[in-house]
C-alpha cells in the first residue's frame, strides 16, 4: 500500500433532503488530507481514522481505479474493496476499471468520537485484479434524512447453489438516488430509493430496454418509507418492491434506521429475507435526487461511467450483433445509437383499443426516405408512458451530429386496434452519441414547442438542425 495517510479527509458538509441544506461545524482539529491509499490483493488491511463530532450518517467518497481491470474483459471485470467501520462490515465497493471512476458509499450511523474505517482487498475480485487505488479519500457526516433510511441491498447469491459474488461481474448495483413527496399526514413525507443496476439478466430483453427505456441498465425502485416530522420511520409504511414488481410490507431487519433487502432475482428484485452468508452488501449514497420533470435516466447523465460500464457488460456477455446493422433488431453497437429523451402527454381515448405509444424516428441526409425507428417498428416497443421518457434510435456505424437531418415523433398503437388517444411532444430535453470509450459526449439536441399526434396526422418534425 502507498498510502502516506493518518488520517481521511472530515469533510462535513450541508446535505440535502427536498433541497434544504443542513450544516454541521466539525473542530478543524479533525480535518486532514488523506491522499491516496493502495489496497492490494494479500496485502494487509489498510485503516484510517476519522473522528465524528456528533452522532449521524457517515460518507466516504473517493477516486476508485483498479489497474489491470477492465469491465469488459472476462477475468478482469472488477476489483472488491470490503469496507468496515469499527470492524463492522458495512459496504463492498466494485471498482470496474483501471480509470478513475468518482463514488461515493454509505458508512451508516456513527456515535460521536473517534472511529476507524477498514479497507481490505476482498474475494469475489476477478484473477486480473491485483490493487485498488483510491485517491482524493474523504469522510463527511451528513444530516440528510435521506441517508438515514436508505436501504442496504445485499448481492445476489442465487443461494443455495448460485454465485456469491456474482455482483462482481454482472448486474453490479451502480448508484442510487431518492425521491421525497408530501404523506397524507402534514408534516410527513415519504422517501422512495431507487438503484440503477449495470444490466438485468432477466426481465425484459437487450432490445426492448434500449427501445422503451433508452438503456441497458435496470432501474428499480428498492424501498419506500413515511417519516414524521422528526425524521423518525412511521411504523407499518415501509415497503419494498419484491418479486414480480409487487409491492411487499417490510417484515427485515434494520441496521439503525436502515433496511437490509436483497437482490433475488435475476431481474433485481428485492427480498426482505436474507440468505446465509451473503458475502457482498451495497449502502450507496442516495442522498442526490433526480431534477423535476427529468426521466430518471438523468441520473446516468451526471455519472457518465454508467454508460461505459452498461455498454462493456452487452459486449463481455455477447449480447451485440456484430457487425451492428440499424435494419435489425438485435442490439448494435452502442456507439452507433442516437441517447434521447422526450416528454410526451396521451389524451382520452374515443374507442376502444390498445393505447397508442410514440417512437422517434431519424432522417439522414445522404437518404432522408428513410427513417431509423427507436422501436424499430415493433408496436409494443413504442412509449405509452407519459412524462419525460428515454430512447434510442440505432443509426449507421459512423453516424454523427451533422449527418442527421431531422427527428420525428411517430404515434403508433400499441397493441391491438387503436383508441383514437392523441399523443403530445412538447420537449426534446437531450439528445447524444457515445465517444469512442462508450462516454456520452456533450448533448447536440434540444427542442419545446407542442406538437399533437393523432390518428389521422401520425407522425411530425420536432427537431431541424
Amino acid at each position: 500500500m502507498r498510502s502516506r495517510a493518518r488520517h481521511a479527509v472530515l469533510a462535513v458538509t450541508g446535505a440535502v433532503l427536498a433541497g434544504a441544506p443542513l450544516s454541521v461545524a466539525v473542530s478543524p482539529a479533525h480535518a486532514a488530507a488523506a491522499g491516496a491509499i493502495t489496497v492490494q490483493r494479500g496485502g494487509p488491511a489498510r485503516s484510517l481514522p476519522f473522528t465524528a463530532d456528533r452522532a449521524g450518517e457517515a460518507v466516504i467518497s473517493f477516486a476508485a481505479s483498479a489497474p489491470g481491470v477492465s469491465w469488459v474483459r472476462r477475468g478482469a471485470e472488477s476489483a472488491v474493496v470490503s469496507i468496515s467501520v469499527d470492524g463492522r462490515h458495512v459496504t463492498d465497493l466494485v471498482v470496474p476499471s483501471s480509470d478513475a471512476i468518482p463514488r461515493s458509499l454509505g458508512l451508516g450511523h456513527v456515535g460521536k468520537g473517534r472511529h476507524k474505517v477498514t479497507l481490505r482487498f476482498a474475494k469475489g475480485s476477478a484473477p486480473a485484479a491485483r490493487s485498488v487505488d483510491l485517491r482524493q479519500v474523504g469522510v463527511r457526516m451528513s444530516d440528510a434524512l435521506a441517508l438515514r433510511h436508505a436501504p442496504i441491498v445485499v448481492g445476489r447469491t442465487g443461494w443455495p447453489f448460485g454465485d456469491p459474488y456474482q455482483n462482481a461481474t454482472t448486474d453490479a448495483p451502480l448508484i442510487a438516488w431518492h425521491e421525497t413527496r408530501p404523506a397524507a399526514t402534514p408534516g410527513h413525507r415519504v422517501i422512495e430509493y431507487s438503484l440503477v443496476w449495470s444490466n438485468e439478466d432477466g426481465g425484459t430483453d437487450t432490445p426492448a430496454l434500449m427501445a422503451r427505456w433508452g438503456r441497458t441498465t435496470d432501474i428499480e425502485w428498492v424501498y419506500r418509507v413515511e417519516v414524521d416530522a422528526s425524521g423518525d420511520r412511521v411504523d407499518g409504511t415501509a415497503v419494498y418492491q419484491a418479486p414480480l414488481h409487487l409491492t411487499l410490507k417490510f417484515a427485515g431487519r434494520y441496521e439503525g434506521d436502515h433496511p437490509v433487502l436483497q437482490t433475488c432475482t435475476q431481474n433485481n428484485n428485492m427480498c426482505d429475507v436474507i440468505s446465509p452468508d451473503p458475502p457482498l452488501r451495497f449502502l450507496l449514497d442516495a442522498s442526490r435526487t433526480r431534477p423535476d420533470g427529468r426521466a430518471r435516466e438523468v441520473v446516468m447523465d451526471r455519472e457518465p461511467w454508467t454508460y461505459r460500464v452498461a455498454a462493456q457488460e452487452m459486449v463481455r456477455e455477447g449480447k451485440i450483433e456484430n457487425p451492428s446493422d440499424p435494419a435489425t433488431r438485435e442490439v448494435g453497437d452502442q456507439r452507433t445509437y442516437l441517447f434521447m429523451e422526450f416528454a410526451k402527454t396521451t389524451g382520452a381515448a374515443t374507442t376502444i383499443g390498445s393505447a397508442p405509444g410514440v417512437a422517434l424516428g431519424v432522417r439522414l441526409k445522404s437518404d432522408p426516405s428513410r427513417l431509423y425507428r427507436s422501436d424499430h417498428d415493433e408496436a409494443t416497443w413504442a412509449i405509452d408512458r407519459d412524462g419525460a421518457v428515454a430512447t434510442t434510435v440505432e443509426l449507421p456505424e459512423g453516424t454523427g451530429v451533422s449527418d442527421i437531418a431531422s427527428i420525428e415523433a411517430v404515434r403508433r398503437p400499441t397493441g391491438w386496434g387503436d383508441n383514437g388517444a392523441p399523443a403530445t411532444v412538447t420537449s426534446i430535453n437531450r439528445g447524444f452519441f457515445l465517444d469512442e470509450s462508450y462516454l456520452p459526449q456533450p448533448s447536440s439536441f434540444a427542442w419545446t414547442g407542442s406538437v399533437t399526434l393523432t390518428q389521422a396526422n401520425p407522425s411530425a418534425v420536432i427537431w431541424r438542425p
